[in-house]
């Protein structure tokens, strides 16, 4: 069965989401992952939304974080500040976020493109919750098309921190240790962190991708596992789901990057 790169990353996404854990999700491709492993590898998983949403039974795909469907049947209807509060608790186990440029290290840029704050080539959203859920919950994942513009050997501005500059940067800064960056998923390959060097490193490739068309898309010198395997592409049980199910309506998935 063919798919677009949207609903591979999605799958993938999925299948890294363990069952009783709980995840804070957005919208887009991150809900459609966390709906999609709902359905499949993780029934007891629950989705934590930033405008309160606190474990709801999703009827369709919202289309923002105070969608009402992110209230449905939830455990609790709550609050930004309660939702936080659950994180620095440490009780959240993944949170997606996504930016515009991403380092070696797992560093994320969503707020401007430039060396000058006051006048940047192009400014964006900043961070709104990312920097709180990248410093507080224990696994940040992102999910990304890949190429060199975004994977960068440094971002123009750190809006949400990963491993900072290295081995115990992020305990110095005063973050909760063991949390972290933990996987990135691309058009291209999967990709975890070093235990070592906290370094970003490829752990599969996509069926049809080559090694070279990873290090041309990257601005950085990344780190390979070693063993590198194939990405197992998505099931027909796992497309089915997802088109019909999670997006029927092609909110996610028809945007193929």
């Amino acid at each position: 069965m063919s798919f677009n790169s949207m609903e591979l990353m999605i799958c993938l996404a999925a299948r890294n989401l363990e069952d009783n854990s709980i995840v804070v999700v957005g919208t887009g491709g991150p809900c459609a992952a966390a709906m999609l492993a709902q359905k499949t590898v993780a029934p007891n998983l629950n989705i934590l939304f930033e405008a309160g949403g606190l474990g709801p039974e999703l009827p369709s795909m919202p289309i923002s974080v105070g969608d009402s469907r992110t209230f449905h049947r939830a455990i609790a209807a709550t609050s930004m500040p309660e939702i936080m509060e659950t994180c620095q608790r440490g009780m959240v186990d993944y949170t997606f976020l996504g930016g515009a440029q991403l380092d070696m290290y797992g560093n994320i840029n969503s707020t401007m493109i430039g060396t000058d704050h006051s006048k940047p080539k192009v400014r964006m959203p900043g961070s709104g919750g990312a920097n709180d859920l990248g410093s507080l919950c224990w696994k940040t994942m992102v999910m990304t098309v890949h190429n060199a513009k975004r994977f960068v050997k440094k971002c123009d501005f750190i809006t949400t921190p990963g491993y900072l500059t290295g081995p115990g940067a992020r305990e110095a800064a005063g973050l909760p240790p063991g949390t972290g960056p933990f996987k990135v998923i691309t058009d291209l390959c999967v990709m975890g962190y070093d235990k070592d060097t906290c370094r970003m490193q490829v752990e599969s490739i996509h069926h049809g991708v080559t090694k070279q068309q990873i290090i041309e898309n990257t601005e950085f010198e990344l780190l390979w596992a070693k063993e590198i395997k194939e990405t197992a592409p998505p099931t027909e049980l796992e497309l089915k789901i997802l088109r019909e199910q999670v997006d029927p309506l092609n909110y996610v998935i028809g945007r193929a990057g």
